[in-house]
């Protein structure tokens, strides 16, 4: 089978040699020293400051929230975010008793729509969460006025948008916080892992805390805290991993443009800024209608090629979210969405396979 990604597995040999180290010094979490070397050369390769490194993506989400207010209180309080997304940036709001409000995307980027914003802001609403989707940039200037206007937070789900940059720099900048997931099947992965980016240096101590059950030294808790850590076993992937990005990257361009040439013309792909340097870490195709787009899938399935669904239901149809009204164009973009198989190691042999028979379902 053809899986829609494949995990990227770095050299053994210098995994090994971190192993080895790591059994050396007999230190294994409580931010080690491969957790600090990554940190550092994360905020180097990614041009940012405040980085923390913590255990997986949703626990970003989780942290950011605890860290910037807008979760942890006594009254109920809304964050307005996009319903065409992993469920994790939605569920993780309402994990923190936070209630997500969905406003509709934007029919050619797919991100949430800054017009669309203000008409669902209410007296409870403490933040805005945005969604790089795809590792598409959203509207960050107009969403940062909207924030500053009616005094909101904005936190962007960053976690396609590794190594993204916009304008000609780095995209995680943007927003009083980004975060990352490093799960293994993400274009830079620590196995499972995550991080925040900060605006203020202020937020990025108090979140170290917070990561630590709020420990704040040998005898003193100062936070409310959990247990959110990135170990020294992730760390030594992540630093392989990123050691070999480059060469990862220029495959994976490789792979997304022979799609874009090959495929049928009539699909929609994504609107990209004209500005944005892409991680080319997804393909996603619009077909025509659902009916088209679920035969596709079950056809790529049947020959062996696992193409999915990404991003479906449409979220504000999840009743455990607390169902919404229907947002249209998410509803629409949704239901026709196929992201194909794109990882370093897809050779053009299977590439073609794919692209031949997605012509030949559409006729062509």
């Amino acid at each position: 089978m053809i899986p829609v990604t494949k995990p990227y597995l770095p050299s053994r040999e210098k995994l090994d040699r971190y192993i080895d180290g790591i059994y050396e010094r007999g230190w294994l979490t409580n931010n080690g020293p491969l957790v600090q070397d990554l940190t550092q050369r994360l905020e180097e390769y990614l041009g940012v400051e405040n980085l923390l490194l913590v255990s997986n993506g949703t626990m970003a989400l989780q942290i950011a929230y605890r860290t910037l207010g807008i979760s942890g209180g006594e009254a109920p309080t809304e964050a307005i975010t996009t319903p065409f997304t992993f469920v994790a940036t939605a569920s993780s709001l309402k994990w923190e008793g936070v209630q997500p409000v969905f406003a509709d995307i934007d029919a050619d980027t797919w991100c949430l729509a800054p017009d669309l914003i203000e008409s669902v802001i209410t007296p409870r609403t403490r933040a805005i969460v945005p969604v790089h989707v795809f590792g598409n940039a959203c509207e960050v200037e107009a969403i940062g006025e909207i924030a500053q206007r009616h005094d909101l937070r904005v936190v962007y789900d960053a976690s396609h948008a590794f190594g993204v940059t916009y304008r000609g720099s780095s995209l995680l900048n943007h927003g009083d916080a980004a975060t990352l997931s490093f799960h293994a099947t993400k274009l830079f992965h620590t196995v499972e892992g995550g991080a925040i980016i900060f605006k203020s240096k202020a937020d990025l101590e108090r979140a170290r805390k917070m990561i630590n059950f709020g420990i704040a030294g040998p005898v003193s808790i100062e936070e409310l805290g959990i247990n959110a850590k990135m170990n020294e076993l992730q760390a030594a992937m992540g630093l392989c991993v990123l050691d070999e990005m480059e060469d990862s990257l220029q495959e994976r361009a490789k792979v997304w443009r022979r799609y874009e040439q090959a495929l049928p013309k009539n699909l929609q792909l994504q609107a990209k800024h004209d500005t944005l340097g892409y991680n080319y870490a997804y393909f996603p195709v619009v077909f025509e209608s659902e009916e088209q787009t679920i035969h596709v899938w079950r056809t790529l399935k049947e020959n062996g090629v696992l193409a999915r669904r990404y991003f479906y239901p449409s979220l504000e149809s999840v009743k455990c979210l607390a169902a919404q009204p229907a947002k249209p164009i998410s509803k629409d973009v949704a239901s026709r969405t196929l992201c194909l198989p794109i990882f370093d190691q897809l050779g053009q042999k299977d590439q073609d396979n794919i692209i031949n028979r997605i012509k030949a379902e559409l006729n062509i």
